[in-house]
């Protein structure tokens, strides 16, 4: 799957696929064949981070 361009959205998939699907932000990475650091360093530049505790970004 790719994921969006548009960081409101990508937002959206990526809290929805951690909250239903996956227990780590690593574990989604893993499975999704994607950088975590250009996840985090993308949905940073809309001002979110991870939230280990909360499983999502906030």
């Amino acid at each position: 799957m790719e994921l969006p361009k548009d960081p409101a959205m990508l937002l959206s998939i990526v809290n929805m696929k951690l909250r239903d699907f996956y227990p780590t932000l690593t574990t989604l990475c893993e499975e999704m064949e994607i950088k975590e650091t250009e996840l985090t360093e993308r949905l940073a530049s809309i001002g979110y981070e991870y939230d280990a505790d909360g499983n999502q970004f906030v």
